[in-house]
Formats: C-alpha cells, structure tokens, sequence
C-alpha cells in the first residue's frame, strides 16, 4: 500500500519509508547510485548493473539516461529483485516529475503495465525478478559490474540487508565490481566488508550525511 508525500513522492506503507528522496530523486540516484559506482566512467558495452529494490524504476533510467548521453555503443544490462511491486499505475504517477525521463518511463510502464518482467527500452536489456532477493538471488547465473542496494531502510526493512544476502550480492559481483548504497550504518558497513568488499564512507546526498561505496577485493 502507498502513500504519497504531497502527491508526488511514493511511500511504503508498510515500511514507513519513501522510495526516493523527497528533495529531488533524481538528484539522488546520479549521486548515490550512479557516481557512487563510478559510472558513466566505468561504463563499456554489455556492462551489468544489478539492484536490490527495483521500486519505481527510477535508478534504472537514470542509469539508462547517464548511459544514452555519456555516448556508449552496445547494450546495458541491468537486473532488479523485488519483492513487493508497484503496479503500473502506481509507477506511472511516481515518476510523473521527472520529466527528463518521460520518454523511457511511458515506455517502461507500458511494458509492466503489459505483464512483461524481461524488456528492451533502446540499448538496455532488462529484467526484474519478483520475490524474496534471499531466494531468487542465489539463483541468478550472472554477475554484477555495478550494484544499486535501494531497499528501504535497513531499520525496517532488515531482511534485505541481511549478512548473508549481502554476501550472495559479493557471490554475484564481477572482478573489480562495485556497490553504492544511501545508507552507513556500520553493521551494514561491516557486513559488506566481510563479504569481501573494500568499503569506503562518501558524502551523503541531501540531508544524509553520509553514505557507502565500494568495490570487490
């Protein structure tokens, strides 16, 4: 069930949290999720990002945005685990702001709103795994250059920051793979750095004064 903070930002009832920063989402995701992984630097053709809380989609077109105008040839591929999806209307109203976006959103909307989980939208190839991260994760045979954990907050949402999860997350991570993340909480911290990340704290975006990044050692 949602909510909606002044009619424009989506927030889990059940969870008591929002799905982006009320601020400026968008905002967020370039500076959390995509200049946390070092992209679009890092980018190179058929390059993986996967993610931990699909949500809204927004971190995924903002990737797929930073891709289209850093002039990458080839295709990004991206996979997000969800548990709890919205519907296609609850998407559609989430990202009505961004309207940089607006092309690509309208089309992944009618993609979900059309029952598809496996999509192209331009050069990326997608897909979003439905159900519990700590069953379906285990079974994905592929490996992540860049990882977006965006579940809600590991206060209450602990399931999806569950050590052991996390470590699957390094299981599934190429050579030289990455993660950013919003939160720094330093259980989470700790966990990430014994699953075999090197693990740095950066400056948080808005009002969070920190956040965490890494990559695989």
């Amino acid at each position: 069930m949602l909510a909606w903070l002044d009619g424009r930002t989506p927030r889990s009832v059940q969870f008591d949290d929002v799905y982006f920063s009320a601020e400026d989402g968008l905002g967020e995701a370039n500076h959390v999720f995509l200049a946390g992984n070092g992209l679009p630097r890092r980018f190179r053709p058929e390059f993986q990002i996967a993610e931990l809380g699909f949500g809204t989609g927004l971190n995924m077109l903002a990737a797929l945005a930073c891709w289209t105008r850093s002039g990458q040839s080839g295709e990004l591929r991206y996979v997000g685990y969800e548990a709890y999806p919205l519907n296609a209307n609850q998407i559609r109203q989430a990202l009505l702001p961004f309207n940089l976006l607006k092309p690509q959103a309208e089309a992944m909307v009618e993609l979900l709103a059309g029952g598809r989980r496996e999509f192209e939208i331009g050069p990326l190839k997608a897909e979003v795994v439905v159900g519990d991260a700590r069953k379906t994760l285990p079974k994905w045979t592929g490996k992540a250059d860049a990882w977006f954990l965006d579940g809600f907050s590991p206060t209450r949402n602990p399931e999806l920051w569950e050590s052991e999860l996390l470590a699957e997350v390094a299981r599934h991570t190429a050579s030289g793979g990455t993660f950013a993340t919003y939160t720094a909480a330093g259980d989470i911290r700790r966990s990430l750095t014994a699953a075999g990340f090197n693990v740095v704290r950066r400056s948080g975006f808005g009002r969070k004064r920190h956040m965490s990044a890494g990559q695989l050692q």
